[in-house]
């Protein structure tokens, strides 16, 4: 696609400039249609023109193209989309109760006639004897009518009809959440065309929205706006590119959007990113040629993923045009709306998930990053609470089963440990780095030289082998100038024993190498590289990285050897220690403000950017999970709840605001460990439907809790009388 748009559009460059791009978005309009002003009391239907000025079809063609099926008249046109012959009468479906659709055309040369049909769901009649309904399209005469034009006004923007194509879709059905095409419709299909050949415009009319400003829009993808917007609402965005003997290629980049953005507070901000980014729930998507063929919610960045603080702050984009054609045809399905559910699918979606996982990854990284607010240790805290807990129940209790069945229990009696763990808190100052739009340096991070090899690959593991640059972290992944790594196979000395150790022929990479690229980050280029069963335990291979500039390549020549496989590492059993942590989520306190308070406690700003959960006052507590594993409950001590509880001692004194405070944080603690318990246990799943759409969205354990405290569950469990003999198993 890249180079037919290169060979046909010349000028495409210049795109970027906002005249430019809307002057060629002219040529592929979607347009509303429809009576009257559109308002919340009466909607009115809404039709759908869509205007291509490509090539156009003569009147007698229309039978073997706009009107075919499985014709396959795509199959040798390598950049275009589709091979059913299908996709336009997909839609028909969408069109209205009575399915009408319009097709006009006339061919770019201005030879031949404009020429039109109708197409229509088949009025079933008590005589058919058919047991389904069909489609049927119009002719006059045994032939499609036509009319000669020199031009036509069909409300296109800024010109008339002369040639292309017109389809026109009466009585669109959209889903719910969408009204105007500039806005909602346009988003939308940013999204699923996550970078298009050609820019597109959308229009609507006076008549739907007579107090809209704007009532025309281009686009041009998703990726472009994310390349546009980033310096407001992107935080981190990076690139992977695998290479593997299963599925080929695939570039896989990340984009991490701010906590917060511009002024907005965080549940705003979320809201904010979510509107204009995720409208349709694609977090990841999977592509080809730009268009988006399938995708994961967030629940793979939860559940796969285990990045839960991540979940509505990340964007992942799986570019699949560079896939083995095998194993990608067992992945998208026709209608391109989702992935198969098949072996293949399940393999990428491991794949994805073990490489993006990784703890020394990017992603990991900037998860840290994120929770450092809050790594602070009240183990002491939640272990004394337990054990008080646990000392009063006996040990085949029932209670403790479930809560052993999720969480790591310690029982055994308590044992002296005099050793005391050394820690060392040692601090490198970090030197800042000023990236380059184009390098000026590209070095292997080794200190050996000539022929001794700078890493030894075991022959069932992977290699990472690191460079530096001065390039900027976009370098690879820019649309204007965009750099290129390039990873080459000079020479193998084979370690056989027949036929020497002299270098063989040279080989592409990927015939010798499973190899994982990572784009720049603050100056270092990471290469991962996984022998294939082409090499052998003692062979060594000469490689060649270039980094491209305009400003002329830098390459670095190297050798790897190929040692021995790796055993499995025995896991050395841990000594016992008295204060190993029980697998229990820490309960942690969190204030509006912690000036003053415990050198334990966190505010609501460090919980909000630990979790990207909002704390308020109507918050109750915030779990910060990892997966399916809760990590830490922030109990909330300025919460409403509280105080309202606390308003029923007139003035109270110490000893009762620290009763009523252990009484909240005793009963929010156990309810929300045994609910999440339960619920974990008993293998539930928790989906919400969105309220502005038809979407369900899969929820996770932590936010359903979250939520379920925040509706007068905690008011509730409070004022039940029972919690008095609870406190009294508690003790002091």
């Amino acid at each position: 696609m890249d180079e037919a748009i290169l060979k046909y559009f010349p000028d495409s460059k210049n795109w970027d400039i906002p005249s430019f791009r809307k002057k060629q978005a002219e040529e592929i309009q979607i347009i509303a249609d429809g009576k009257g002003p559109r308002n919340q009391k009466r909607a009115f239907p809404t039709s759908v023109i869509i205007y291509d000025n490509g090539e156009g079809q003569h009147p007698k063609d229309f039978e073997d193209s706009f009107l075919s099926l499985l014709r396959g008249n795509k199959n040798d046109i390598h950049f275009v989309q589709g091979k059913y012959n299908m996709g336009g009468s997909g839609a028909i479906v969408f069109c209205g109760k009575k399915r009408y659709q319009l097709i006009a055309s006339k061919r770019y040369d201005k030879k031949g006639e404009f020429g039109f049909t109708l197409i229509r769901e088949h009025p079933k009649r008590e005589t058919d004897n058919a047991k389904e309904t069909w489609y049927e399209y119009l002719l006059i005469d045994g032939i499609i009518p036509s009319f000669p034009i020199e031009k036509l006004d069909l409300g296109l923007e800024n010109r008339l009809f002369e040639t292309g194509t017109i389809i026109k879709m009466y009585s669109y059905q959209f889903p719910k959440g969408y009204s105007g095409f500039a806005q909602d419709l346009n988003q939308s299909i940013n999204e699923f065309l996550f970078s298009p050949a050609l820019p597109i415009l959308t229009k609507d009319t006076k008549l739907r929205y007579p107090n809209n400003k704007v009532l025309e829009n281009d686009l041009f993808g998703l990726k472009r706006r994310l390349d546009k917007e980033k310096e407001n609402y992107i935080s981190d965005n990076f690139t992977e590119t695998y290479t593997d003997d299963v599925f080929g290629k695939m570039k896989v980049s990340c984009f991490v959007f701010n906590v917060k953005v511009k002024d907005f507070d965080l549940k705003k901000s979320k809201d904010e990113i979510q509107r204009r980014y995720f409208k349709n729930g694609m977090n990841v998507m999977f592509s080809m040629n730009g268009q988006v063929h399938g995708y994961y919610t967030s629940e793979f960045i939860t559940r796969s993923l285990k990045l839960n603080l991540l979940k509505n702050h990340l964007l992942i984009h799986v570019d699949c045009t560079e896939m083995k054609y095998g194993f990608r045809k067992e992945l998208f399905m026709a209608s391109r709306d989702r992935l198969k559910e098949g072996e293949e699918t399940q393999q990428l979606r491991h794949y994805l998930a073990s490489k993006l996982s990784d703890k020394d990854g990017r992603l990991q990284e900037i998860q840290k990053l994120r929770k450092q607010a809050v790594n602070i240790d009240v183990s002491s805290n939640t272990d004394q609470l337990i054990r008080s807990f646990t000392k009063n129940l006996p040990l085949n209790s029932d209670l403790l089963k479930l809560l052993g069945d999720t969480f790591k229990l310690d029982l055994k009696k308590e044992k002296k440990d005099k050793k005391k763990e050394k820690q060392t808190n040692q601090y490198k100052e970090e030197i800042p780095f000023k990236p380059q739009r184009f390098p000026s340096q590209f070095k292997l991070d080794s200190k050996v030289e000539g022929d001794t090899e700078v890493a030894k690959i075991p022959l069932n593991g992977d290699k990472t082998i690191k460079f530096s640059t001065d390039c900027e972290n976009e370098y690879f992944d820019r649309i204007d100038e965009p750099g290129e790594l390039k990873i080459g196979v000079l020479k193998i000395k084979s370690n056989e024993t027949k036929g020497g150790n002299e270098a063989g022929s040279p080989k592409e990479i990927t015939e010798v190498f499973n190899v994982n690229t990572s784009s720049p980050n603050k100056g270092t280029i990471r290469i991962n590289l996984n022998p294939k069963d082409e090499l052998k335990v003692g062979d060594a291979v000469q490689m060649k990285v270039t980094l491209t500039s305009p400003n002329g390549d830098f390459d670095e020549i190297f050798w790897v050897k190929i040692a021995d496989p790796e055993k499995p590492k025995e896991k050395a059993p841990k000594p016992e220690k008295d204060n190993e942590p029980l697998g229990l989520p820490q309960m942690k306190f969190a204030y509006k403000d912690k000036d003053g308070r415990d050198e334990g406690t966190v505010s609501w700003d460090d919980v909000e950017q630990a979790t990207g959960l909002e704390m308020e006052y109507k918050t109750v507590m915030v779990p910060e999970a990892e997966g399916e594993s809760l990590n830490s409950i922030f109990i909330n001590m300025d919460c409403t709840v509280l105080k309202n509880f606390m308003s029923k001692y007139k003035n109270p004194n110490s000893e009762q605001i620290t009763i009523a405070n252990r009484k909240f944080y005793t009963a929010v603690y156990f309810h929300t460990l045994f609910l999440y318990t339960i619920t974990k246990n008993r293998g539930y799943e928790i989906r919400q439907k969105q309220l502005d759409s038809d979407r369900v969205e899969d929820i996770d354990v932590g936010q359903y809790l979250k939520d379920l405290f925040d509706n007068y569950y905690s008011t509730f469990i409070l004022n039940f009388g029972g919690m008095d003999e609870m406190m009294q198993g508690v003790g002091d």
